[in-house]
């Protein structure tokens, strides 16, 4: 199916323009345009070619892709110059919610909708019924999601603690050593110090805060989503760190003795 005429309408109407303005800059007439927005006609490949300029889209997209069907955030990706066929990575389309002043909701995956989520990711009447939140310090140009972990492999983080995550369309841009939530249909979620290993093996290999787990390697075909750490959020303080809670205790030990040696040998001078 071609989408050239709705999408080239809702790009052109998400940037405030009307058909003479459009017309106008890509010097052409405005029947034209409202025949290709109608579908009552078809562009050549140099109008193609100059509406894939004039919104920084490409002429793949703007034929094979519905972006009405795509998230806000997406759209908003897309904007910006993320583009599935001009970066040549694949593009994820988010299943997502907005509250009532059409702003992206946070939603809530708790440890017991893990596993309705390892499934029912891309579907939107499952991601409804999700509970949601806001946090307005947040960017909106962003898409958020907060996911519920479990277990002591990412200690001193909680169990049980809420770790709120940026969707992170282009993998490729995946950071060495930096926490994110992984999504695989095997795995399902998890939350893991991630090492990037794409543009080499095709991987990713996940690592513990808890060095008591080993680390383990995904490769992107079993990936289904990709969410970096933003914050978590807790109702318990992490556990002090022994070692060096006893380490500064033997410290303030020996400074005690050294005081008390010094003041011994001051009494022979």
């Amino acid at each position: 199916m071609n989408y050239f005429g709705t999408n080239i309408k809702l790009l052109r109407k998400r940037r405030g323009r009307t058909q003479e303005d459009i017309a106008f800059a890509l010097d052409m007439k405005r029947p034209t345009l409202s025949g290709y927005e109608n579908g009552v006609a078809q562009p050549g490949l140099e109008s193609l070619v100059a509406f894939s300029r004039y919104f920084n889209v490409s002429v793949d997209t703007l034929l094979k892709t519905d972006l009405t069907t795509m998230a806000e955030s997406q759209l908003r990706q897309l904007e910006r110059g993320y583009d599935v066929y001009l970066t040549g990575t694949k593009l994820r389309v988010l299943a997502t919610t907005v509250d009532d002043k059409n702003e992206e909701n946070i939603e809530m995956v708790s440890e017991t909708a893990k596993a309705g989520y390892r499934t029912g990711f891309a579907d939107p009447e499952f991601i409804k019924v999700l509970p949601t939140f806001q946090m307005p310090f947040l960017s909106k140009q962003k898409k958020y999601r907060s996911f519920q972990i479990s277990g002591d492999s990412m200690l001193p983080i909680p169990e049980g603690s809420w770790v709120v995550c940026e969707f992170l369309q282009n993998w490729n841009l995946i950071q060495d050593r930096h926490p994110y939530v992984i999504h695989t249909l095997d795995d399902g979620v998890v939350f893991k110090v991630v090492e990037n290993l794409i543009s080499t093996e095709g991987k990713l290999r996940l690592h513990s805060l808890n060095t008591l787990y080993e680390p383990y390697e995904v490769h992107v075909n079993d990936i289904r989503e990709v969410w970096k750490f933003v914050n978590y959020i807790s109702s318990e303080l992490p556990e002090a760190n022994t070692p060096n809670v006893q380490m500064a205790g033997q410290i303030n030990k020996l400074q005690e003795e050294v005081k008390e040696i010094r003041k011994t040998l001051s009494l022979f001078d």
